[in-house]
């Protein structure tokens, strides 16, 4: 869900919605990164957790970096859902239903277009039920818990986030009542349905469970008043800076105690490979500790985007991106099919079954090209979007 920035570039309404949309477009940046090396570096795939003594530092990080991506995507939707019902004459009515409609439209677009670009394949056999898929629940259950006392909101995110590791040892079995809901829910794994007679059935990925991330759009927008357009600035600025703190210092002392929160992290061979251990975070379903340190960086850096002249050329080029984040995200994944395609078509396998390339580096150089190609359309996106506000449909973009 994206914001317009107001006109007035150095107005305070505009530093306000830039330092969104500049912390959205920063980890759209990080999320491309991710994908391409999804898509030509598979030949070095990496667990959740990752495996910490065989992973390249490189790629380590290249990984952690991207952990912000859906925490920081999940928490500003709930935020600018806030700010949209902050516009309409009905508040929170409006925003129920615009929750209800986008859901419910981001659930569709993962099930077809989303999922034939990772998979082309249609009809699909398989469909992995991932982070738009997610997003879009999310949005469903925001339309329902949006209507409670924002002190209970606040109660119930935070027990949703700090909570539900403690449901980490709870499974159902395929043919169990409950084996299709807690695999929705929190249980990542496989759903099969049909197939008899030896036909192949249609299989479904659970690759992001819902609940821990119901949790983080309820506090999203539990957020919202701090970026309300009567909200002071320097209060504002206090609270990211305090909360931020608050997580990762959290984040350390019970990572610290190794008791709870994620799986526990060990010595290495080296300090690298020890302090790689201690960040090394699960995000499928996402970890008290994943969320911790995850917006606790993504809070800090809200902050700093706060700080900085929205007329500034970092945020400039970054409010392109967080500003047609939709439109980014179709258009960048069907980019690396096409291009995926076309490299094999040209060179072939050359990483045992896949294409791809020979290190993180290029995995690096390759993302930073393509962030700079898909700079312009999504600007002329962004543009007519923010242009042809009569055209209602744009607005799910």
């Amino acid at each position: 869900m994206s914001t317009t920035l107001s006109p007035a570039g150095s107005s305070t309404a505009s530093r306000r919605l830039a330092s969104i949309d500049a912390l959205r477009g920063l980890v759209i940046v990080f999320m491309l990164l991710d994908h391409v090396r999804e898509t030509f570096f598979l030949h070095h795939q990496v667990t959740d957790p990752m495996a910490v003594a065989t992973t390249l530092p490189e790629l380590f990080g290249s990984r952690l970096l991207a952990h912000l991506c859906a925490p920081v995507f999940v928490f500003l939707t709930g935020l600018s859902a806030f700010l949209y019902g902050a516009r309409q004459a009905d508040g929170r009515a409006a925003t129920a239903v615009f929750l209800a409609q986008r859901g419910l439209f981001l659930v569709l677009l993962e099930l077809t277009l989303v999922n034939f670009a990772w998979t082309a394949q249609f009809p699909p056999q398989v469909i992995y039920l991932q982070v738009i898929w997610v997003i879009g629940l999310s949005m469903l259950a925001l339309a329902g818990l949006l209507w409670l006392p924002r002190p209970v909101l606040v109660a119930l995110g935070l027990v949703i986030v700090a909570g539900h590791n403690l449901l980490d040892g709870l499974h159902f079995p395929p043919g169990d009542p409950l084996h299709v809901p807690w695999a929705v829910l929190h249980d990542r794994g496989w759903l099969s349905f049909g197939g008899e007679g030896g036909e192949a059935g249609l299989r479904l990925r659970t690759s992001y469970p819902l609940l821990p991330w119901i949790g983080v759009i309820a506090l999203g927008y539990a957020a919202g008043p701090w970026f309300a357009a009567n909200a002071d600035p320097a209060a504002r600025r206090r609270r990211l800076w305090g909360w931020g703190l608050v997580l990762l210092a959290g984040f350390v002392l019970l990572r610290a105690l190794n008791v709870y929160g994620d799986h526990p992290w060990a010595a290495g061979e080296s300090g690298l490979r020890t302090a790689m251990s201690f960040v090394n975070i699960t995000k499928y379903p996402p970890s008290l500790l994943y969320v911790a340190l995850t917006l606790g960086v993504g809070l800090l850096l809200l902050c700093g985007f706060e700080r900085m002249n929205p007329d500034g050329a970092l945020v400039r080029v970054l409010t392109v991106y967080g500003a047609a984040p939709m439109f980014f995200y179709l258009l960048h994944i069907y980019v690396l099919r096409c291009a995926y395609m076309a490299a094999v078509a040209l060179w072939g396998p050359n990483q045992g079954a896949y294409f791809g390339f020979d290190s993180v580096g290029a995995v690096w150089l390759a993302s930073l090209v393509l962030a700079v190609a898909l700079f312009w359309p999504v600007r002329a996106f962004g543009r007519f979007k923010a242009r042809r506000k009569d055209i209602a449909w744009l607005k799910y973009l």
